[in-house]
């Protein structure tokens, strides 16, 4: 299905509801990253990626790969709008066998490319996939797409493969950062300064965008740009709000790694289906 601007920032409030009711009901998990994450996972799985979510393994796919594994409630929330799975099963997060776990898990949820935990990974599994698609398979028509967190930075395996990357000009891989700058202990430039984050990329060999992480047209055009660079591997730095829609939550590192409780939850919910009382609503399920 084609879907408009809108349409999609609809889904992505949608995607914000179902992470609020998801981290509630499990009581434990992140609720900044990915509330401010939406947009961007919501368009990638609903407009940019070519894939086929009744047939996960098809194998000319593009690949999407969660390097920030704690985020991934709103990967698994983007999956279930796709459809993954029925959104019924988004309750299950982090549940005793359930295949919604707190970290992504790759061998329990069909369509999950990569097994998410230790930080800083995720790049160097996007950059693989990308080398085997671009020398070995020889098929310039798949995509490897991965997100990282800012403050996932300071792992230096992001750099490693940063190296690699920028060495192979890996045109077929696009990155983006998850600029919210926060981290658990504090603001990203407090515990350790990223900027200048476009010069450090620039110099290792990568094509350098930045972006309004909540401005779909913003998040589509520079897929379209990313995919016309042919000659080097693609970062896009995406502006995003932490928290983003709940203003208690907006901005506020200790949001970085614990859920809502119930009252916060209900409250929440509210002002995402009212756009922060924006619009009236009479959904109050």
């Amino acid at each position: 299905m084609d879907y408009t601007w809108q349409q999609l920032a609809q889904k992505a409030n949608d995607v914000r509801k179902s992470i609020i009711k998801m981290l509630e009901e499990a009581g434990s998990g992140h609720s900044a990253g990915p509330l401010g994450m939406a947009d961007l996972v919501t368009t990638l799985y609903l407009d940019v990626m070519n894939v086929r979510p009744k047939q996960p393994e098809w194998k000319e796919r593009d690949y999407f790969f969660l390097s920030n594994g704690h985020t991934v409630p709103v990967q698994y929330a983007a999956m279930a709008e796709a459809g993954y799975f029925e959104k019924s099963e988004l309750k299950t997060l982090r549940k005793f066998g359930s295949r919604l776990q707190g970290h992504p898990e790759r061998i329990l949820l069909p369509g999950l490319e990569n097994t998410s935990g230790p930080l800083g990974s995720g790049l160097s599994q996007a950059a693989g996939v990308a080398y085997t698609l671009q020398y070995i398979d020889n098929n310039p028509h798949q995509f490897v797409y991965v997100v990282c967190g800012d403050g996932e930075l300071n792992e230096g395996n992001i750099w490693e493969a940063a190296m690699f990357a920028g060495k192979y000009k890996l045109g077929q891989l696009v990155a983006f950062i998850d600029r919210n700058n926060i981290q658990i202990d504090g603001t990203t430039e407090d515990v350790m300064p990223l900027e200048d984050l476009r010069g450090k990329w620039e110099s290792f060999g990568w094509h350098v965008q930045e972006i309004d992480g909540h401005n779909i047209e913003s998040i589509q055009d520079s897929v379209g740009m990313a995919k016309a660079i042919d000659n080097k591997p693609s970062v896009v730095i995406a502006h995003t709000i932490p928290g983003k829609g709940v203003d208690f939550m907006e901005y506020n590192y200790k949001w970085h790694g614990i859920p809502p409780d119930r009252s916060q939850a209900s409250v929440a919910l509210r002002k995402l289906r009212t756009l922060d009382g924006k619009i009236s609503s009479g959904d109050y399920e």
